[in-house]
């Protein structure tokens, strides 16, 4: 089925640019084209104000609506929305891959680092499903890709650093090169830390971590308006600790590449089609061997394998403008679990967490942009995807849900509209969303999956409903030469929302935990999103940034849900003058007394952090250097948030430096 799917999408994406291709163009005419509006978003440079050797995960946390659940100070699972992963699409350059973790501790933001990528694109609710069916949204991280033609055909640049509270030692380093027909883009990273220090200068054990990544792009232009690339990542963490959880990381490995074919129309109503074939592996094996605490030693090995297709054509023609995307891609998802007793030589059980699990989905999306008059724009999109699984081993699935079939197919649509208007110094928006997502791999087919934050094994369940969302959002604001001020809103009423539930299916497998989940739905749950943001040029060489986030979510019963983030703030300053640069902020969180103990919450105080960083900037020609230092915890608090898994405790005061070559 999904073949013939897919054979249908591409024999009409392939006629409709056909058809827009029935006037060729002189070979030796020249024409200004119109400028494909998808190119004109400015790209905003992966690090922030403070600090300029962030990782991915530190750049995600200084989004809005992207908090995160910690396990440790590495892959760090990103909450779009306050909403789990399950219910948000992350890809790369469109690319969707799933991790090999039945913990999470292998999120798709930990493949890649911040050299190799160019900016990060965050898509709230329903307008995030041109990458695929979602309630929360999509983060898509975006690769580097230089342009043909440019005046420097090198470009570089080489970052190293050091941190003092984990000792972590970074090398960073990336290397392009441009001419007319073929541009070549590379990266390489590498990271080493030990264990951190809280703020009562304690050692969090368990919180080491290797980290090695590299990529490679390149590009050939074909004719003047076509052009091939081929890209590759390949990244390796080793020894890598989770405190919060009873073991850790040995090895995770993950190879993805794609080939892409590019092509520019200079008239009619498709303007540009981008289409790109993919292939991503990730092979990941947890470890307790130095966990001595535990009584039963367990291996936990897990694969993922995706192969996939994405297909895009921008649209122009006059006031309208648009994006169609056909996604399709099969992906293989197989976890381990092997129990010894303290003889490691003696096996006494196997199962598969994951029973070899078979996803296919094949997707067609659409946005659509009017502008009605100077002042005002319509935006209107949607999707229709078809989802199917199969569960190899589904004798593991029987022995909760006697029957249960061993495929599963489902449609998922969706659909989001919103209005923007620009009136002088303000700006309203107003929308709203309808859309389905199907259970994940483990919310449908998981076996004894250990959850550490409560303590219990969890069951996935075949026959559970599609989650559906009804959202709603608004946004206000006003700007003028001097400030700016904007407040966001988003409002889900998500209809089968997926929970783990004491269902009484059996006894605990692993000795730590107290009893058996079993993943039902809610007659509904609401979470509800807000955001204030406010700036102020105080003196032209001093800028004052705030913002103020809050969020509340219930279930159908008025109970809280778990990992939503409490009242949270931040204030900061910069002053820039000439190669001189200081940054200071303030950030912390109000207590977090809306907290649910029936999911392993308890409460947690507020607290608050101040850090401050000073650069300076020595330029040359076409040579930059920059340096850095600076503290974040300056005062050493010691702190544990909502979404620290287990209340392990932050780092303390960790000084940094850091030196960054480009030309």
């Amino acid at each position: 089925m999904m073949k013939k799917l897919s054979i249908t999408f591409f024999v009409l994406f392939l006629g409709m640019n056909a058809k827009a291709q029935t006037e060729p163009a002189q070979s030796d005419s020249t024409k200004v084209l119109e400028e494909v509006e998808v190119t004109a978003i400015a790209k905003r440079k992966i690090e922030t104000e403070l600090k300029m050797s962030v990782s991915v995960d530190e750049f995600l946390a200084s989004s809005d609506n992207i908090s995160f659940i910690k396990r440790g100070a590495y892959a760090w699972e990103p909450l779009l929305n306050n909403m789990s992963t399950e219910r948000s699409t992350v890809t790369i350059d469109g690319m969707h891959i799933f991790g090999a973790c039945t913990d999470k501790m292998d999120p798709v933001t930990s493949y890649v680092e911040s050299n190799n990528l160019s900016t990060i694109d965050i898509t709230s609710g329903q307008e995030g499903s041109l990458h695929g069916a979602t309630v929360a949204g999509s983060i898509d991280l975006k690769r580097k890709s230089t342009p043909f033609g440019l005046a420097r055909k090198w470009s570089g640049a080489y970052q190293t650093g050091f941190e003092f509270n984990n000792k972590q030692f970074f090398n960073l380093g990336n290397l392009s090169y441009s001419s007319d027909k073929f541009v070549a883009d590379g990266s390489i990273a590498f990271r080493k830390a030990g264990n951190y220090y809280d703020g009562n200068n304690d050692e969090v054990l368990h919180s080491q971590y290797n980290k090695f990544n590299s990529s490679l792009g390149l590009a050939y232009k074909t004719s003047s308006l076509s052009s091939v690339r081929v890209d590759a990542i390949f990244d390796m963490a080793k020894d890598v600790g989770f405190p919060a959880l009873p073991m850790d990381l040995w090895l995770s490995r993950a190879i993805i590449t794609s080939a892409a074919y590019k092509k520019l129309f200079e008239e009619g109503l498709v303007r540009a089609w981008d289409t790109k074939l993919y292939f991503n592996a990730i092979e990941h094996y947890m470890d307790d061997t130095k966990r001595p605490e535990n009584l039963v030693h367990m291996d936990m090995p897990g694969w993922s394998t995706t192969y996939g297709l994405v297909s895009r054509a921008n649209l122009k023609r006059g006031e309208y403008s648009g994006d169609i995307q056909l996604n399709v891609y099969e992906n293989l998802s197989i976890a381990e679990m092997t129990m010894y007793p303290q003889d490691r030589s003696n096996r006494t059980m196997f199962a598969y967490s994951w029973p070899w699990v078979t996803t296919r989905f094949a997707g067609l999306s659409m946005n659509n942009s009017w502008d009605i008059s100077e002042a005002s724009r319509l935006n209107l999109g949607g999707s229709l995807g078809w989802n199917y699984n199969r569960s190899k081993y589904v004798e593991f699935n029987w022995i909760f849900h006697p029957g249960t079939p061993q495929e599963k197919n489902r449609i998922l649509p969706g659909l989001h509209a919103s209005y923007q208007l620009n009136i002088k110094q303000f700006d309203f928006s107003v929308g709203a969303g309808y859309g389905h997502r199907a259970p994940s791999v483990s919310e449908g087919y998981g076996y004894y999956i250990y959850n550490s934050f409560d303590r219990y094994d969890y069951i996935g369940n075949p026959d559970l409903k599609n989650e559906i969302s009804y959202e709603a959002n608004a946004s206000a604001g006003f700007r003028n030469e001097r400030m700016g001020i904007e407040a966001t809103a988003n409002y889900f009423h998500i209809q089968h929302y997926i929970v783990g539930r004491i269902l009484s299916l059996g006894s605990p497998m692993n000795y730590q935990s107290v009893d058996v989940k079993g993943y039902t739905s809610l007659n509904y749950a609401t979470l509800f999103n807000m955001a204030l943001n406010a700036n102020y040029d105080i003196l032209p060489h001093l800028h004052w940034k705030g913002t103020l986030r809050y969020a509340r979510a219930t279930d159908d019963k008025g109970g809280n849900l778990p990992f939503i983030r409490p009242l949270s703030y931040q204030t900061s300053l910069h002053f820039m003058h000439r190669e001189f640069g200081v940054q200071t902020s303030l950030n912390g969180d109000f207590a977090h007394d809306d907290y649910s103990p029936e999911y392993g919450e308890d409460l947690t105080p507020a607290y608050s952090i101040w850090n401050i960083s000073a650069d300076y900037t020595i330029s040359f020609k076409n040579f930059k250097t920059v340096l850095q230092v600076g503290a974040e915890n300056l005062f050493n608090k010691y702190y544990s948030t909502y979404a620290d898994w287990g209340n392990i405790p932050r780092m303390g005061r960790n000084i940094f430096t850091s030196m960054k070559f480009s030309f």
